[in-house]
């Protein structure tokens, strides 16, 4: 006997909506009531915060940014910091992944537009396969957030009463796993910048979230023995990409920030290096003075931001893989050969395709969002102290984008239509330039006109 809709109205709703809609919708939704919720007395500490800043929170929160208007650790009371919390681990894991579990659960018929939605966050997982990613997500999200807690809380529960420091151990691993960046200090991580215990078991926790559950997937399939043959081209394009990133980004800390290991020491500069490597692509936790580093390595922290996570995962950018490709395009077309090849597979043009369309939207995104926040404020920047008040701007709309959430500090001195800005930012970058390219032009492909061509000079 077949399961009664859930109501006619929405059943329709589900039924005919396309996935892409029905991940904004769910996003949108969460981010709504997310706002109403830390509007509540209970939530804040005071007075409250003004509903801007209640939305740009939400929306930090859900899109797993880590970007801040207020103090998480002096403004929101327990009950706020758990709201966040509860977002965060929504957003990271996608509202459409947990209502798909849910009705799993439950023993509710699953909308057809609903298994698509999961199909455009897992794309490279089999269709057939997706409940049990799905399962296997969720287990392994528990799982491993639940190490990061116990392995945080054995640092704090010297330092903290036993409830604080489980609270604090739960909230970090969380946002360390979603790659979100909220903290419940002040100043960040900096504090924690000499403790090998924390470095280690955070940057461990945003990596595995920030590598993409398909790679998670196959790699637990292949160690329990249930897959074998060859590693998927997108699993060594990832773990390859990540490598080297990280490796390049901690090297030109250690370059570009000289003192770095003559103050820390050298093994405790290395630490805070490889760290911020890992955290300025997508998570947001800082152990270093962000808008204290130099100009050098504020540009190339950029450019780690803007690539970003891994696809499937909890983190934003145009993604690893989209680089990759661009890179072995680069190189074939540099070597004047016809075919991208990469490691031992051709890429598909239409792959190619996507990916400079990716990165040319998502540079226009940045450059647009930056203008548009210098053009609506009252003095163009020049209330930030300093003489990088331009680098700031741009550094915030690359984060937020990217949904990093690391900043120069100007987040709070944003003006209400500039945090406007970033919302809407945070809420593209955590849907997918794609999604969102899908949601404004539509997703029929249609031939158009071909005229007769002609060549004309390039570059």
């Amino acid at each position: 006997m077949p399961d009664p809709p859930l109501s006619s109205w929405l059943h329709r709703r589900l039924y005919h909506a396309h996935p892409t809609n029905l991940l904004l919708t769910s996003y949108l939704a969460t981010i709504v009531i997310g706002s109403l919720a830390l509007m509540l007395p209970a939530a804040t500490v005071g007075r409250g915060i003004a509903p801007v800043d209640a939305l740009f929170t939400a929306t930090s929160a859900v899109c797993v940014t880590g970007l801040i208007v207020v103090d998480t650790a002096t403004c929101f009371t327990s009950f706020g910091q758990a709201v966040i919390l509860f977002l965060i681990q929504i957003g990271g894991l996608g509202i459409m992944t947990l209502s798909v579990a849910l009705f799993q659960i439950i023993g509710k018929r699953v909308v057809f537009q609903q298994r698509m939605a999961m199909q455009e966050v897992f794309s490279h997982a089999p269709r057939e396969d997706i409940y049990a990613l799905i399962r296997s997500v969720l287990v392994f999200t528990l799982a491993i957030e639940a190490a990061g807690t116990v392995l945080l809380f054995a640092h704090w529960q010297s330092t903290y009463p036993w409830p604080e420091a489980l609270f604090k151990a739960v909230f970090h691993s969380v946002s360390a796993f979603c790659n979100a960046g909220f903290s419940q200090f002040s100043n960040n991580l900096m504090d924690e910048r000499t403790s090998i215990l924390v470095n280690l078991t955070v940057g461990g926790l945003i990596v595995l979230g920030g590598i993409g559950f398909p790679v998670v997937y196959e790699l637990f399939q292949r160690a329990t023995g249930r897959r074998s043959g060859k590693v998927s081209l997108q699993t060594k394009s990832v773990i390859a990409t990540t490598i080297g990133l990280t490796a390049a980004g901690a090297l030109v800390l250690l370059i570009s920030e000289r003192s770095l290991t003559g103050t820390l020491g050298s093994g405790q500069g290395i630490m805070a290096a490889l760290f911020q490597s890992v955290t300025c692509r997508t998570a947001g936790f800082n152990t270093l003075d962000i808008a204290g580093l130099n100009t050098a390595t504020l540009l190339f922290m950029m450019f780690l931001m803007l690539v970003g996570a891994s696809p499937g995962s909890c983190g934003g950018g145009i993604k690893t893989t989209t680089l990759a490709v661009l890179a072995t395009f680069s190189w074939s077309r540099l070597m004047r050969r016809k075919c991208a090849n990469l490691f031992g597979k051709t890429l598909p043009q239409e792959t190619i395709a996507k990916s400079i369309s990716v990165l040319v939207f998502s540079l226009a995104a940045v450059c647009l969002a930056v203008f548009l926040i210098l053009m609506f404020d009252p003095d163009h920047g020049a209330r930030i102290s300093g003489n990088r008040q331009f680098l700031s701007f741009l550094f915030e709309t690359v984060s937020a984008f990217a949904t990093v959430g690391l900043s120069m500090g100007i987040t709070a001195a944003l003006t209400w239509s500039g945090k406007l800005v970033i919302i809407v930012l945070m809420i593209i970058g955590r849907v997918g330039v794609p999604a969102f390219t899908y949601i404004i032009a539509g997703g029929g492909a249609t031939k158009g006109v071909q005229y007769a061509e002609e060549n004309m000079m390039i570059g």
